[in-house]
């Protein structure tokens, strides 16, 4: 009954305002530079979810949104720059797109009052809302994917892989270093051997790296790579013969233009996901029909449906719907950075309003709170068929060891508080 009168209120509230501003969604993108086969897609479907509210239903409340792009080629300090031309603006949330970028931005909005989305990425700590006030990386974070990839292995071996032996093949920078320490606490657990090995930017050579993994014949293979890193890593392991159903990469290292380069080499390579793949949901006959055919599209169209492309759709979604809860909480259509860290904090994800918008499936349902901003820390387990080039989910969405997680969180979280002056807390 309380949501029913609120949303009255506001479409009361709508009908006897005037024209508002725009609600801006910043877009730190990177279509240049060595990571830009995945930067392009992200990108393109971030703007698209935005620009299909426009186009179908008039903005959000009401009120159109705008998308500010403003180029970073995947560089800290141009992200940063990007940030300060564009906060300027009525931003009302920044999507920085790097885990870099957002260890330097993560002091500045929080000063500065902007909230701060990572899905995926970021600092896996931030999902304790109670230090990062500001931040926050639902539906799933760095240490959800390496547990989720842990669980995997354990699937496939019915429940046991004591002795095994697991190879993390990483960027080395602090993106790909997030998962040892979770998997180092995994290792412990169920008795598998571990060892990190390290690939530099931008990773087009690795043969020293691979000529060490056939020589330690690890079991499995998990990778947290980005750009060419991933491509390279792939055709690596196919030219040492190592069996693809048995290397698994991050979202990151999951995209078409990581696997397509090896062709059927790379037939069954797999990555873990948080939300699903492919264009058969009816979100995208309206893509079709309000963007591609009207040439209001942000990209090439044989991006839509690609996992990168998905996956900026997808934040875009979860931020939309982060607004229209801002403004039923606060009963105007015209938010501030404020209230929209407020609607991200008591965002309600349902599979009912997920089929509402078209996309039924696409992500887990979540609620996100005060206490946890990092969402339910489910994703599944996609594969790639190299013969009708497709990623297929061969997983349900499934939870993460929280219990190995959870204190991770609360242990980094409450040092950073400390490093900081920060008294943990809820408003």
């Amino acid at each position: 009954m309380k949501t029913k009168l609120a949303t009255l209120a506001l479409t009361a509230v709508m009908a006897a305002s005037p024209v508002m501003a725009e609600l801006v969604f910043p877009s730190l993108s990177y279509r240049t530079g060595p990571y830009a086969a995945g930067g392009i897609p992200y990108a393109d479907g971030y703007a698209d979810y935005f620009n299909l509210l426009n186009e179908r239903d008039g903005g959000i409340g009401g009120v159109m949104t705008k998308v500010i792009e403003c180029e970073t080629g995947y560089n800290t300090e141009k992200g940063v720059e990007c940030y300060e031309s564009t906060k300027g603006e009525g931003a009302l949330v920044y999507n920085p797109l790097s885990t870099g970028i957002t260890y330097q931005l993560i002091p500045k909005v929080t000063a500065d009052g902007i909230p701060l989305y990572t899905p995926g990425y970021g600092r896996t700590s931030a999902a304790n809302g109670k230090v990062f006030s500001n931040v926050f990386n639902f539906p799933a974070n760095y240490w959800n994917a390496a547990s989720l990839a842990v669980n995997h292995l354990l699937d496939i071996n019915g429940g046991d892989i004591k002795g095994k032996k697991v190879a993390l093949v990483y960027h080395n920078s602090a993106y790909g270093k997030e998962p040892i320490r979770t998997l180092e606490e995994l290792a412990a657990k169920h008795g598998f051997e571990l060892k990190a090995i390290p690939v530099d930017h931008p990773g087009q050579e690795q043969k020293s790296q691979w000529l060490q993994i056939r020589r330690d014949k690890p079991d499995y293979v998990l990778m947290w790579g980005w750009g060419v890193m991933n491509q390279v890593a792939i055709q690596e392991a196919a030219n040492i013969r190592f069996p693809m159903e048995n290397f698994v990469g991050v979202w990151w290292s999951g995209g078409e233009h990581d696997v397509t380069p090896a062709g059927d080499s790379s037939n069954g390579y797999k990555a873990v996901t948080f939300h699903n793949v492919g264009t058969d949901f009816p979100v995208f006959d309206e893509v079709k029909t309000h963007l591609v055919d009207a040439g209001k599209a942000a990209g090439a169209a044989n991006n839509i449906g690609t996992a990168l492309y998905n996956r900026g759709f997808y934040a875009a979604m979860l931020l939309a719907e982060a607004a229209r809860k801002a403004q039923e909480i606060h009963g105007t259509p015209d938010i501030t950075p404020a209230m929209m860290r407020d609607g991200m904090e008591a965002l309600e994800i349902t599979e009912a309003r997920m089929a509402e918008l078209g996309m039924p499936n696409f992500g887990p349902a979540f609620a996100v709170s005060c206490e946890n901003h990092g969402g339910p820390g489910t994703g599944a387990i996609q594969q790639w068929d190299a013969s009708a080039k497709t990623w297929s989910l061969i997983s349900e969405f499934g939870g993460s060891d929280m219990d190995v997680i959870q204190p991770l969180i609360d242990a980094d979280s409450e040092a950073y508080a400390a490093e900081n002056n920060i008294t943990p807390g809820c408003n």
